[in-house]
């Protein structure tokens, strides 16, 4: 029994947490001193400032993800493990638009969170530095020049150093993202898609669209269709033009259906096998659509039948393992969600892939470390 309890993954973790300095946060309460003045002589916590100016309140404050600083100057990116940027983008949309707000509704909520996980053992605070970029300038009536703007600032992030976590806007965004991330590999790139649609047509109402940005990505000269592989297609939503195509540059398709019958962990073999086969860097491409409207209301296509939340939050901490090069997470659209939850999910998708990252030393201190 004593066995038994010592192995459970919670008391892991609460070990693991023992280890982990407070260095970082005890940086941010200085910080927090000295630019927001000493508080009210009746405060006896004398580590409250009088003037917000780091993690707590959580209410309170700038909206950045994670509370973490600001990179204005975003030629100072680099000196930062990560890098969230917003590409706050919806017209690339089929049906209702929204998600635009994507990126600023991920950022407020992410403010609930505190960095400390419980259960993965893990302070994101301490391991890794985060920095917000903000958003790429969009140009709200032009598919095309955004895709550039898109691509260019991508591209900027990589070349700096840092990983860059890209949160969107529509599904469109895929394309200039793989684009950007496909240029920074030596070698073939994979891409792991989690989503409800097959987004391979060629383009749907005469436009590269929401729709269409995996049948241009698997045309790059390094990114081939056998390494793209879509995890949660299925519902009444489809694309015939699509799914032909799907079919003739042989994508790898994996239902809902498949994850029922295999479970997410077989599912999640299968998918990175197929992913990293001869390929030398991966892709996530993470639609919130994937996950049932009945936990994520908030997107512009909702199709019932999706992935629980804790499926698809232990689908990417599994492909996390194996290394990324980058992350995008699309299709939140704030006007249709209820009580932030479909924010809240991006929010935990982008945690755990970056927690896992890190424990597995690919991102951060354990990386340096090993």
């Amino acid at each position: 029994m004593t066995a038994d309890r010592e192995n459970l993954s919670g008391m892991r973790a609460r070990r693991r947490l023992r280890d982990v300095p407070e260095t970082k946060r005890r940086e941010l309460i200085d910080r927090s001193l000295d630019l927001g003045l000493p508080a009210a002589p009746s405060i006896n916590d004398r580590d409250i400032s009088l003037f917000s100016r780091s993690l707590d309140p959580m209410f309170a404050g700038i909206n950045t993800f994670l509370k973490s600083p600001y990179v204005e100057n975003v030629r100072d990116i680099g000196g930062y493990d990560v890098a969230f940027v917003g590409a706050p983008f919806d017209m690339g949309t089929t049906y209702r638009s929204g998600a635009r707000f994507g990126p600023q509704a991920v950022r407020r909520i992410s403010a609930l969170y505190d960095s400390y996980s419980p259960d993965l053992g893990m302070d994101l605070l301490e391991e890794i530095s985060i920095g917000d970029a903000g958003d790429i300038f969009v140009i709200p009536s032009n598919i095309e020049k955004t895709f550039n703007q898109v691509e260019l600032g991508v591209r900027h992030i990589l070349d700096a150093g840092a990983f860059p976590v890209i949160v969107g806007g529509d599904h469109s965004i895929g394309l200039p993202d793989a684009t950007a991330l496909a240029a920074h590999v030596d070698g073939r790139l994979g891409i792991i898609h989690f989503d409800r649609h097959i987004d391979t047509a060629v383009t749907t109402m005469d436009e590269r669209m929401h729709t269409t940005h995996w049948s241009h990505a698997t045309r790059l000269p390094n990114v081939p269709p056998a390494n793209l592989v879509q995890i949660g297609i299925g519902g009444w939503i489809g694309n015939h033009s699509g799914v032909h195509v799907a079919d003739d540059i042989d994508t790898t398709v994996i239902s809902m259906f498949d994850v029922d019958e295999l479970g997410i962990d077989r599912a999640m073999e299968i998918a990175l096998e197929i992913a990293w086969q001869d390929a030398d860097a991966v892709y996530l491409s993470f639609d919130i659509d994937v996950i049932d409207p009945g936990y994520a209301p908030g997107t512009g296509t909702p199709e019932p039948g999706g992935m629980t939340p804790r499926e698809a939050l232990r689908a990417v901490r599994t492909v996390a393992r194996e290394g990324l090069i980058g992350m995008d997470v699309v299709e939140i659209a704030p006007p249709y969600d209820v009580a932030d939850g479909t924010s809240q999910l991006g929010a935990r998708v982008i945690m755990d892939t970056l927690a896992t990252l890190v424990e597995h030393g690919h991102l951060g201190r354990r990386r340096s470390s090993t």
